[in-house]
């Protein structure tokens, strides 16, 4: 097992791709922190895996220091950080106010900032990692995903930046994973709220499918124990883009 005696906080893992990154994590020999904000659908998964859950809001910049003291009080040290939760947003220029922007990027990249930070003299003690869960939309992003999209660039810097002060300055590393389209629970409902069939991943356009699915999210979870993992060796400040398809620089047919 590649983390065995290993502690690790994951955000927002009361669902989809955290809570697939925190049963794989404990398959692994890790003991972990459970965070969300689903009451019932984080009791089932910190039971479980014989975890603590916090249930607290990112936006609130007092939840980081509450996250590392719980993991601290149930487990002693840390020795990795995914900050994986995130506000998905739909959203165009036109529907982007203050109040929206600045929640959105409190949730999506200064609460990472702010866990890396509350967390890393302790990271430090055990050379620990930080793998950050952003999205392929962090170089661009759909038209209607542009809060979203901005937030992630911000994390994509942040990861880089880190990556190589933290690795330096403390023997911390830091990485990112850029996922593609992911079919969570969440997503399935979204889409459906959007007007697509309830049986739409079974009838997904080559284009931005080619092998005929989208990802699941234990496909995510298995690079996050890669950077969390001794095997990574001194890996840091790298951005891994899950994606079936090359997304940079693509050019698909157009009829």
């Amino acid at each position: 097992m590649r983390l065995t005696h290993k502690v690790i906080i994951i955000t927002g893992s009361t669902t989809g791709i955290g809570e697939a990154i925190a049963r794989r994590c404990v398959a692994e020999g890790a003991r972990v922190l459970i965070h969300g904000l689903e009451p019932g659908l984080g009791e089932i998964v910190a039971a479980d895996l014989n975890a603590p859950l916090v249930i607290a809001d990112l936006a609130d910049p007092t939840t980081p220091a509450q996250l590392v003291a719980t993991a601290l009080q149930a487990y002693g040290k840390i020795d990795g950080l995914v900050n994986n939760a995130a506000w998905i947003l739909r959203g165009q220029i036109d529907s982007v106010t203050p109040e929206i922007f600045d929640r959105i990027m409190a949730i999506n990249c200064r609460a990472p900032l702010l866990l890396i930070k509350e967390a890393l003299p302790h990271l430090a003690a055990t050379r620990g990692s930080v793998v950050n869960i952003g999205s392929v939309n962090a170089y661009c992003g759909e038209e209607n995903l542009l809060p979203y999209s901005i937030s992630k660039g911000a994390l994509m810097t942040l990861s880089r930046n880190l990556g190589d002060t933290l690795m330096r300055q403390h023997g911390v590393r830091v990485n990112q994973i850029n996922p593609g389209w992911v079919l969570t629970a969440n997503e399935q409902l979204a889409k459906q709220a959007e007007g697509m069939a309830e049986d739409w991943p079974s009838h997904l356009p080559a284009l931005f499918a080619p092998s005929s699915r989208i990802f699941r999210p234990e496909e995510i979870a298995e690079p996050a124990v890669y950077f969390l993992s001794d095997a990574a060796g001194p890996v840091s400040g790298q951005v891994l883009n899950v994606e079936q398809y090359p997304f940079i620089g693509r050019n698909p047919p157009k009829c």
